[in-house]
C-alpha cells in the first residue's frame, strides 16, 4: 500500500549552527533558528541535510540535533541520511527514528547507483529494515552518482514507501518535468530556491532547500498556488538576488549562515571544515543583498 506522500510546500533545510572556536553545535541557535521557520509557516523541516553540514557532525551531535529540533517545533520532520552504503544507512535512520518518532515524514535518501535496479534495491532494503517512509535526493554534486531522469524513474515508480523525491540535478525543471510526468509522488525542487520559479512551472511541489529568508520559498509558492507563474515571478523577484548571491560555488554554505547570523537567527556563522569561511571581499555586497530584500528582519 502506498504511504502518504509528503504534504506540497516549503520544506525548510535547516542549518547547524557552531559556536566559539571548538566548534560546538550551538543548539540554543538552532531552536531560535527552527522556530523562525515555524512561524514563517513552512510545511516542515529536513533536518541533517547537506546544509545541515551532517556529515561533519558525530552521532552523539546528530542526536543533539534532532532532540533540540523535536523539543522546540512541532513541524513533520524529513530527516538526511548521509552513508550511500546501504547497512549504514539502515543505521542512521534507525537512530533518527528513535529520536523522532511518528514525526518522522521521511527518511531522505541519496541515490547510490545509476542503475535503477540496484538503486530499488536499496532503498527498499532501508524501508524494510526500518518501517521509515523514504524521501529520494537526487544530488549528484554531493553523492558524485549521476543518474538518469529514466532510470530514476524506473528505480521508485513500483515503490509503495517513497513518499516523495528531492532533483537536485541540473537543470533541475527538466528533471523535475521528466520525472513528475512519470511518477505519483511529489517532486521537490532545491539548489537554494535558485530555479524555483521554473521548478514549479515544471510541475515541481514546492521546494526543500535552504535560503537565509524561507519566509520568501513560502510566499512564492503560495503565490503559485493561489495565482500561478505571473503572480509567483512577481513575489519572488525580490528575493532573487539574495537567492543568486547566495548560490556562489565554493562557497554558498558561508555566505547562508553569515545572513542567518546577520538576521539575527544563529549566533555565529562559523562552517566546519573543509568547507570555506566567508570571504571578506563579499562582505559590503552582502549586506546591499539583505537590505533590499522585501521582508523586515527579525527582532530577537
Amino acid at each position: 500500500m502506498q504511504l502518504p506522500p509528503l504534504s506540497s510546500g516549503v520544506w525548510g533545510v535547516v542549518a547547524t549552527p557552531f559556536s566559539g572556536s571548538t566548534l560546538d553545535v550551538d543548539e540554543t541557535s538552532l531552536a531560535r533558528l527552527v522556530e523562525h521557520y515555524e512561524q514563517v509557516n513552512v510545511t516542515g523541516l529536513t533536518v541533517l541535510g547537506v546544509f545541515g553540514e551532517a556529515a561533519q557532525l558525530s552521532t552523539e551531535e546528530r542526536s543533539a540535533v534532532l532532540e533540540t529540533v523535536v523539543d522546540a517545533v512541532e513541524l513533520p520532520l524529513v530527516v538526511g541520511i548521509t552513508s550511500l552504503g546501504t547497512a549504514p544507512a539502515i543505521e542512521e535512520v534507525r537512530h533518527a527514528k528513535d529520536i523522532v518518532g511518528d514525526r518522522l515524514a521521511g527518511a531522505m535518501v541519496q541515490v547510490n547507483s545509476p542503475n535503477p535496479d540496484v538503486l530499488a534495491k536499496h532503498l527498499r532494503a532501508v524501508h524494510e529494515a526500518t518501517g521509515a517512509p523514504i524521501v529520494v535526493q537526487d544530488y549528484p554534486l554531493v553523492s558524485g552518482v549521476a543518474i538518469s531522469a529514466e532510470s530514476l524513474v524506473r528505480a521508485v515508480r513500483d515503490l509503495e514507501f517513497v513518499v516523495g523525491v528531492k532533483a537536485e540535478a541540473p537543470p533541475t525543471p527538466v528533471s523535475v518535468a521528466a520525472l513528475t510526468a512519470a511518477l505519483d509522488v511529489p517532486v521537490f525542487g532545491g539548489l537554494g530556491g535558485l530555479g524555483l520559479l521554473d521548478e514549479l512551472a515544471a510541475g515541481a511541489a514546492g521546494a526543500m532547500t535552504g535560503f537565509s529568508f524561507p519566509e520568501g520559498l513560502v510566499a512564492c509558492v503560495d503565490a503559485w498556488k493561489e495565482g500561478g507563474y505571473d503572480r509567483a515571478r512577481e513575489v519572488y523577484t525580490g528575493y532573487l538576488p539574495l537567492v543568486n548571491f547566495e548560490q556562489q560555488a565554493k562557497v554558498a554554505l558561508a555566505i547562508r549562515k553569515e545572513c542567518l547570523r546577520q538576521r539575527g537567527l544563529i549566533m555565529e556563522s562559523s562552517a566546519r571544515p573543509p568547507a570555506a569561511s566567508m570571504p571578506e571581499a563579499l562582505r559590503e555586497q552582502l549586506v546591499r543583498h539583505l537590505a533590499a530584500v522585501p521582508v523586515p528582519e527579525v527582532v530577537r
